[in-house]
């Protein structure tokens, strides 16, 4: 007899039975945009359709996904709305430059983020994890979201600034929050299309948070050109080194430069925070598939030492990690705008029409997944991985566009989610109810709070 529990299904919006009207669209766009999208959008392989703004296409053919991504991404620029939203935070940073900055940027950063340079950050990784995670030794209830928030910046800074950013790590976890509660929603403005020079009300209660982290990264990097005086040969050559050194007529002004530090500094964390967080949870939920994975760890520890294998080596535990990302990508949804008007198949793509790639949609749509609502790590099991189509997967998006840091990312959480599951265990309580909302990332909406007790005493 099969005994196997039925797989755990998360917490997400039910899709919509009937569109709503333009002021609670507007209303639900702010609040949270997860919440918007109908059964439709979930079956069929685009939708177009005339909204706010202009033409609306939700793309979920992976073909088309392809396309848009890749194929013929020289016709297609960031979305008007995205960049309303984002470049007022990052300005020229890697997410939100285009054209020549862009190239530029990403030109400088290449070099720190080969594998030689990202086996090279597993050991700073691994101590920075190792610190943290000795304050679970009492054991008790802890807010896991806030936790893999300092988690995550404690390993940032260590990596790519050698442990000199500025900032204190708990205000910083305090102004992240307030960072994306503020800065991080779509404004009715911006779903109109309004000139950037109209004031977004929902966002002036930001500005305070954007200063805080302007000074965070001028303060750093005068901490850096400090360091430059007094003794160059002992500067380590870590991202911010490299970006400094990139600055010049040829490469990266000032500007770009401070833009991509908070770049990294904002969104460069955040995503694999809620990865964590949000995978720590649903293994809380399925104890059966936990088991599983504790067990794996513990065989892997005690006979690999050396950090850069875990990834390789831990193939169930990078499966609940990958289904969590499918679950709950950190990036919903991936905005694309057509610079000329053209045709896919039979679909029409008005120039200027706003262009949703959309993970969070794509990764839960019913043609594309078995049970696609379910935590089922085994979709991402060697030999059943390599069925998914490459573009019905995105939690790093695609294209000339894809995450620069998806491979520091995943070593990162591999080892994080190593050191915390081999040592400690965590469960919900009666407190424990994640809604999933997104502002900019996909974030649990009244935090992951979880009882944590130690594994082997």
């Amino acid at each position: 007899m099969d005994t196997k529990p039925a797989p755990f299904v998360p917490p997400a919006p039910t899709p919509r039975k009937t569109p709503p009207s333009t002021l609670e669209m507007m209303r639900i766009v702010y609040r949270n945009p997860l919440e918007l999208w109908g059964e439709h959008t979930y079956n069929e392989p685009w939708i177009s359709a005339t909204g706010v703004g202009g033409a609306l296409i939700v793309a979920n053919d992976p073909g088309l996904i392809r396309h848009v991504l890749i194929d013929n991404a020289r016709n297609y620029k960031m979305a008007t709305v995205r960049q309303l939203i984002l470049r007022p935070i990052l300005r020229d940073g890697l997410l939100t430059a285009e054209g020549e900055v862009w190239k530029r940027s990403r030109k400088a950063m290449a070099p720190v983020f080969t594998p030689r340079h990202i086996f090279g950050f597993a050991q700073p990784m691994l101590k920075r994890t190792l610190e943290f995670v000795t304050r679970y030794e009492a054991g008790g209830m802890s807010d896991i979201a806030h936790d893999m928030t300092l988690l995550t910046y404690d390993i940032l800074a260590e990596t790519l600034f050698s442990g000199e950013i500025a900032g204190e790590p708990g205000s910083f976890a305090r102004e992240i929050d307030r960072l994306f509660e503020t800065m991080g929603r779509v404004d009715p403005l911006d779903l109109l299309r309004a000139p950037e020079w109209l004031p977004r009300l929902t966002r002036i209660r930001g500005r305070k948070t954007m200063a805080y982290f302007r000074k965070i990264v001028t303060d750093t990097v005068k901490l850096r050109e400090a360091a430059f005086k007094r003794d160059p040969e002992a500067v380590p050559q870590d991202f911010l080194t490299l970006l400094l050194k990139a600055e010049g007529p040829d490469g990266l002004t000032r500007q770009e430069v401070e833009d991509n530090i908070i770049t990294f500094i904002g969104a460069g964390h955040e995503t694999t925070a809620r990865a964590l967080g949000w995978t720590l949870y649903c293994l809380a939920e399925a104890p059966w598939e936990r088991d599983r994975i504790e067990a794996e760890i513990d065989q892997v520890l005690a006979r690999e030492p050396d950090p850069t294998k875990w990834l390789d080596a831990m193939p169930l535990t990078r499966a609940a990690l990958d289904e969590a990302l499918r679950l709950y990508p950190p990036a919903p949804s991936i905005n694309r705008e057509p610079i000329e008007a053209e045709d896919w198949k039979d679909l029409h793509l008005p120039k200027r029409a706003a262009v949703l790639v959309m993970p969070w949609v794509v990764h839960r749509h019913r043609k594309l997944w078995d049970k696609p609502d379910a935590f089922m790590p085994e979709r991402f099991h060697p030999g059943n991985r390599e069925k998914i189509d490459r573009f019905q997967y995105l939690p790093f998006g695609a294209g000339p566009r894809v995450c620069i840091g998806a491979s520091f990312a995943m070593q990162e959480a591999i080892i994080a989610l190593a050191i915390l599951l081999s040592r400690f265990r965590f469960d919900v309580t009666a407190a424990t109810k994640p809604w999933p909302v997104q502002k900019l990332t996909t974030q649990p909406q009244g935090g992951l709070p979880m009882q944590v007790t130690a594994r082997h005493r």
